[in-house]
């Protein structure tokens, strides 16, 4: 088949990209605030909270593997991948509301709870995300366009990010007028329903334009057997296993660093200077009532500035993050190349995420002018993880004649997954080894292991990161021959 017919018009990347933003409603609300609701609304300690988002990768080393088998060998007038993204809509829905619902049980059995509806939660989102992510590696085979598709990809994504940052907490707060757990069970409930609709739609415009070659036998040793001589999916694997233990480490500890580390009066005075905050008799305008419903004005009492405030500085990163997307991503990596680009942008993005522990409790500007730089840096990376790993998969048939893009993506999705449970477990692990206790004024001790979390230690995961992309070895070069060859053996076929 030719490069050239397999264009993607903008309504089928839209509709691709809104499978992203349903499934980052979700993932986004684990990686951010999964610890924090275990510790501070679930009531568990954070060393055993910890522990269950890493108990669940045991399960995750057997259900990946079986969800890209599956699905490399689902064939459907849809085609591979599509289905299952109807097929598990509702199921990830009720275990999401299930994984952030509070039972009336005594501790052990909210761990046994927790544990049980975490996994089965990460379970269905392999059977989610792998068939959804090994879709954007099929649609065409296209560079440019695999760009641009992760580029719109992204977008959304960022979006549903904005809104999980920025609203999850103010949200909680206005559903639960005083109740967390009833807050976050109406918040949650919410989203829900979203992710169901956007991933109904996904299904409905997208189409599948690769196929594998036609005289193809499958085989799960084989595919077991090209995936583990493969220095490319190597590189991809610790590279995104790292990624997502420092996104989940910094995501998690970011909630504690606002609530217990950034001094909340010169929080509010920092709002105040973009009028958020509410004043005993002052009368507001239309905006301030709008920002009002949605719970992002603080109160005068300072009861609600970790929650408005937090909001503020995770919606300023991802606006500058969909300006970096939107901008950056593509053009640069046209011109650099995607691996080189990647290196740069992390190494800076690790950098900038040390200064956080150096910052004064009270130099709240600061704290948000650093996060501004981070997110500058970082936002170029994000679209270029999932292109790369079409390229991979591309580098695979090329080297092997045979293709298992569900395979390939599933790898990458349990590192992902990996990196998720093992960054929240050290985050809770380390808090927790330097004397957090939840809703409590903190020691000094504690301030240190909750900055340390912030800044240093994700700051030399995301060096890992960048070590690991040197050995990468698919460059823009490459990677155009490989297309072209792969275009005429299918055009052959």
């Amino acid at each position: 088949m030719n490069i050239s017919s397999q264009k993607v018009s903008l309504g089928e990347k839209i509709g691709y990209s809104l499978g992203d933003g349903s499934a980052n409603l979700i993932f986004q609300m684990m990686m951010m605030f999964q610890l924090f609701f275990y510790t501070d609304v679930f009531g568990i300690k954070a060393t055993a909270a910890g522990m269950i988002l890493l108990t669940a990768r045991f399960f995750d080393a057997f259900v990946d593997p079986l969800v890209g088998i599956l699905s490399d060998r689902t064939n459907t007038r849809w085609g591979k991948y599509r289905p299952w993204l109807l097929w598990t809509a509702i199921p990830f829905a009720l275990f999401f509301i299930l994984a952030f619902t509070t039972p009336d049980l005594s501790e052990r059995g909210k761990i046994i709870y927790a544990g049980v509806t975490y996994t089965l939660l990460m379970s269905i989102y392999s059977f989610n995300n792998t068939p959804y992510s090994s879709l954007g590696g099929v649609m065409t085979s296209d560079i440019k366009e695999r760009t641009s598709i992760s580029s719109v990809r992204f977008v959304t994504a960022t979006i549903a990010t904005f809104i999980v940052q920025g609203l999850t907490l103010p949200l909680v707060s206005k559903f639960g007028h005083g109740d967390a757990q009833r807050g976050w069970f109406s918040t949650i409930t919410l989203f829900a329903v979203i992710a169901v609709v956007l991933l109904v739609i996904t299904f409905f415009t997208t189409k599948e334009r690769i196929v594998p070659p036609p005289n193809q036998r499958n085989s799960i040793k084989q595919d077991f057997k090209d995936i583990v001589g493969n220095r490319p999916w190597k590189s991809m694997f610790v590279l995104t296993l790292f990624l997502f233990i420092t996104l989940a480490m910094w995501g998690s500890s970011m909630s504690y660093y606002f609530n217990y580390f950034v001094d909340k009066t010169a929080l509010f005075d920092f709002l105040r200077h973009f009028d958020l905050v509410s004043v005993d008799g002052g009368s507001y305008g239309l905006w301030h009532r709008f920002l009002n419903a949605f719970g992002l004005i603080a109160l005068s009492d300072h009861s609600n500035v970790f929650a408005v405030g937090f909001s503020l500085f995770n919606m300023i990163g991802q606006l500058i993050t969909l300006a970096g997307v939107v901008f950056l991503s593509g053009y640069l990596s046209n011109i650099f190349g995607k691996r080189n680009v990647f290196i740069l942008c992390l190494a800076l993005t690790g950098c900038f995420t040390s200064l956080f522990f150096l910052v004064d409790s009270t130099n709240v500007g600061l704290i948000f002018t650093i996060n501004i730089l981070k997110s500058m840096a970082y936002a170029p990376t994000i679209p270029l993880l999932w292109a790369m790993m079409g390229d991979v998969a591309d580098h695979s048939e090329w080297v092997h004649h045979r293709r298992a893009t569900g395979f390939v993506f599933a790898g990458i999705v349990f590192a992902l997954k990996a990196g998720l449970g093992l960054g929240g477990a050290i985050c809770g692990g380390l808090v927790d080894w330097f004397g957090f206790v939840p809703n409590a004024v903190q020691t000094d001790s504690a301030i240190v292991g909750i900055k340390l979390t912030s800044s240093l230690i994700p700051a030399i995961t995301f060096f890992i990161g960048v070590v690991a992309l040197f050995f990468y070895p698919i460059s823009k070069k490459l990677n155009e021959k490989i297309q072209l060859e792969l275009s005429d053996r299918r055009t052959n076929n």
